[in-house]
């Protein structure tokens, strides 16, 4: 990734950039959240006031170019877990969520957060970076339609000569194309110059009501404005989500987040180069205090849990290195409170661009892992590609520390097994048992 010298203009650029690569949460969350019962209308400004307030926190309080949203992938446990499995109202569940929010709070105060981060060997650090660059990119190429479900082999490409993979490919070449020629404002470039390439699909040539919720055109204008929606403010059941047969949730919610938001931030910093002198993550005790604001606001404002985006790499790409990214990228979110359905009119198909592009950057630190090492490159390699293939980064890295912990105590080298690596190992093992 671009490293060196900033200005107005490109952290502007760059915030534009990681807005775009990440505003489809404002739509989804609330598609997922809305399964469990709550208002589609309340949680759409539930997000919007979560994506905003971490966005601009992580800004203007840690400085950092990170924008912070509710979390994919904690959504879905929020509805089919916590409220279908174990039988939670949406309100006690936005009260797990609330509480998942007060322990990070605490864990970030007592800087336990930060020891953690520290504890986690180099490799590792390098190895989440990577996972996460193939898993935006296999993010992207899933939104774009271009990897499909596949009976026979889980996953395959869709038909080639379909005009929406067409679209998206030419879209891919041409941001591609503008990368390589440094092109400043490139991903933006891009996006705009394949929403234009994909108007003509459904009016013209093709068909996308299979991939577009039925509608066969793919470029869509359903409206300007739509009044916000509160009515999930303070909803949450605080007390009644304490229930000894709750906290099971609170504790998957806690971990998810936890491992999630590390994981963003290391694979982040190793992949950009935004470290302290130390090697850690730039300004990580505010980022992490961030992140831990975000999840109990959103529990109050009727959301799933807020935590740092991956897309962020996005934006990081584009040149952005300093907080103005973080808040150009919070203030556009705002404005989608009254103007949501202007979002239709970019496809996914030309979002999804910025994530596959971006993704091949972050690889990057995978040159930096001894690979002769069978006892570090077997937990990194783990971890690289357990993140996108089980579709989770707490997953990923969490048989990272276990693989890492057990091949240390195989060869003797107990000495190099941080006493916080071994218990973050048997925590994980409790996580995945769970």
């Amino acid at each position: 990734m671009k490293k060196g010298s900033t200005s107005l203009k490109t952290e502007i650029l760059a915030g534009i950039s990681t807005f775009l690569a990440c505003f489809y949460i404002i739509i989804v969350n609330p598609a997922i959240l809305a399964e469990a019962g709550m208002p589609f209308s309340a949680v759409l400004t539930a997000t919007v006031l979560v994506s905003a307030f971490g966005s601009l926190m992580m800004g203007i309080y840690a400085k950092n170019p990170i924008v912070v949203a509710p979390g994919m992938g904690i959504n879905a446990f929020f509805t089919y877990t916590a409220v279908k499995g174990f039988g939670l109202s949406f309100e006690e569940a936005l009260g797990a969520v609330f509480w998942s929010g007060v322990i990070f709070l605490l864990l970030s105060v007592f800087k336990t957060r930060e020891k953690i981060i520290q504890a986690i060997p180099p490799a590792l650090r390098h190895a989440v970076s990577a996972g996460i660059g193939l898993f935006i990119c296999f993010i992207g190429f899933q939104n774009a339609h271009f990897i499909v479900d596949n009976p026979a082999t889980l996953v395959g490409m869709a038909i080639f000569k379909d005009p929406i993979t067409l679209t998206f490919l030419a879209g891919l070449l041409f941001t591609g194309g503008l990368l390589v020629r440094k092109v400043s404002g490139a991903i933006i470039f891009g996006i705009l110059f394949t929403t234009a390439l994909a108007w003509p699909i459904g009016r013209i040539w093709g068909d996308a009501s299979a991939v577009n919720f039925g509608l066969s055109t793919l470029v869509n204008y359903t409206g300007l404005f739509a009044w916000p929606d509160f009515s999930l403010v303070g909803k949450a059941d605080i007390l009644g989500s304490l229930r000894y047969a709750y906290i099971p949730v609170i504790f998957v919610f806690t971990f998810t987040i936890l491992f999630d938001g590390i994981s963003t931030f290391v694979g982040l910093a190793e992949a950009s180069g935004l470290k302290d002198p130390d090697g850690n993550p730039r300004n990580m005790r505010k980022s992490l205090l961030t992140d831990s604001f975000a999840t109990l606001f959103a529990g109050l404002v009727g959301s799933s849990s807020g935590t740092a985006y991956i897309e962020s790499a996005v934006g990081i790409e584009e040149g952005g290195r300093t907080g103005l990214t973080a808040v150009t990228a919070g203030l556009l979110f705002l404005p989608f409170m009254f103007f949501s359905p202007l979002l239709s009119v970019i496809p996914s198909i030309a979002s999804s661009i910025a994530l596959v592009l971006v993704g091949s950057f972050m690889v990057i630190p995978l040159t930096n892992i001894n690979w002769t090492k069978p006892d570090e490159s077997i937990p990194s390699f783990l971890t690289i590609v357990l993140i996108p293939f089980t579709y989770s980064l707490s997953v990923g890295i969490s048989f990272g520390f276990i693989s890492w912990t057990v091949l240390k105590l195989i060869t003797g080298k107990t000495k190099e097994i941080n006493p916080i690596l071994a218990i973050i190992s048997v925590l994980s093992l409790f996580f995945l048992w769970l």
